[in-house]
């Protein structure tokens, strides 16, 4: 399963190994870290032992070669589940484990405890002492303390307990010695947190519009940051909250950081990566990428060491939306025309039209009755009426005159 809250991948060289055999371990931390697993002749063997449900099963710090190049020792933490070489592995937080009805669950923190005061983050002398010399039969050898270590994980990861009295199939001797050890590293397991990031930048990518400041990205780490690198649009920088333009000098654990882009920017992205140096604890969990798919056993960090480890993030924008404000609607109005002409005056509404009227005929005089004029006046057909009379009057009197002078 695939966590997607960093962008943490495994960078330089380890500053250091406590023993030969991992002198090239360089393990690398975050969410986001990449390997593979590495074929047999990697491993560094212990012996084959005896479960509860299971018997002559290899144990070995597994090797897992890092994307960045780096390769790392594990030990495995799903028994019934085959390793398979080759596999890509990606580091993965604890409640991400991907079985929900594994033991894990309930006792990880007591794996931490065994990966911490195992081996090989202490060494064999130093375990010889804690165990009590008296109850081993010759000291205590590396492939003894792999396999005790192995075990005493599988007891909390799988609930399955190493068998008595024939551990081992290495003979009596390595049993009680891989008994002593199994027993001081169960009997005193006690809970411990699961173990911060080196490196870790989330979110991986944020988004807005130009005129603002994206993010915040926010930085975990247990190291110090030593360079900051950028892409960046000209005009963009990274900032903190207040707008304070930074350097990898002021980016620290906890540090949020901002891509702010001005106003006038049109759509882009930009992008900057971190580099720190810190110590990596034992604990962080490998899981198959394509476990939904093809079930792989799960791996977990054994020992610690110092890298350099890089993380990126992206911001993406686009261009600030531009607003143009409503036109104004303006219209002209006629003014009434009087006979002192007045100019038309605008405004910004437009007034309803004036009614059309037909002027009407001049009223006859009254006898300021103050009577309202309703309709046409009533001396408008009488006058027409009278026209009509001495029209025909004319008319019959023409007639007369025209008969006369013919007689």
């Amino acid at each position: 399963m695939r966590t997607r809250s960093v962008l943490t991948r495994a960078g330089a060289v380890a500053i250091g190994a406590t023993f030969a055999l991992l002198s090239t371990a360089a393990p690398a931390s975050a969410d986001d870290a990449t390997g593979t697993v590495l074929g047999p002749r990697h491993n560094i063997s212990g012996y084959k032992v005896n479960m509860d449900s299971m018997t002559n099963l290899n144990t070995a710090l597994f090797g897992l070669k890092l994307d960045g190049g780096n390769t790392l020792r594990m030990y495995c933490v799903e028994i019934k589940v085959d390793l398979r070489h080759g596999e890509t592995m990606v580091e993965t937080p604890w409640d991400q484990y991907p079985n929900p009805d594994s033991p894990f669950h309930d006792n990880r923190g007591k794996i931490q405890w065994v990966l911490q005061n195992g081996y090989p983050s202490v060494d064999t002398d130093a375990l010889e002492e804690a165990i009590g010399a008296d109850t081993l039969t010759d000291g205590l050898s590396e492939k003894e303390a792999i396999t005790g270590t192995q075990a005493a994980v599988w007891r909390f990861s799988d609930d399955e307990e190493l068998q008595r009295p024939n551990a081992t199939q290495a003979g009596d001797d390595a049993d009680q010695d891989v008994l002593a050890l199994y027993d001081y590293l169960t009997s005193e397991a006690r809970d411990i947190e699961e173990p911060t990031p080196t490196l870790e930048l989330a979110p991986e990518t944020a988004s807005g519009q130009a005129g603002e400041r994206i993010g915040p990205f926010t930085v975990a780490t247990t190291g110090e940051v030593s360079e900051l690198t950028t892409d960046l649009p000209e005009g963009t920088t990274l900032t903190d909250a207040d707008g304070k333009e930074l350097s990898a000098s002021d980016i620290t654990d906890g540090s949020e950081i901002y891509v702010d882009v001005p106003a006038s920017m049109s759509a882009n992205n930009a992008s900057f990566e971190i580099k720190a140096t810190g110590h990596v604890n034992t604990g962080r969990l490998f899981v198959a990428g394509n476990y939904d798919e093809r079930k792989a056993q799960s791996l977990i960090v054994a020992q610690s060491e110092d890298v350099t480890l890089s993380a990126g993030a992206t911001a993406t924008w686009q261009a600030a939306p531009t607003t143009t404000p409503p036109e104004e609607t303006t219209s002209s109005t006629p003014a009434p025309t009087t006979s002192s002409s007045a100019p038309t005056t605008s405004t910004t509404s437009a007034a309803p039209p004036a009614p059309t009227t037909t002027e009407a005929p001049p009223a006859p005089v009254s006898n300021e009755d103050d009577l309202a004029l309703t309709g046409a006046s009533i001396m408008t057909p009488l006058l027409v009426g009278v026209g009509l009379v001495i029209a025909g009057v004319g008319a019959l009197m023409f007639q007369r005159r025209r008969k006369n002078s013919t007689s």
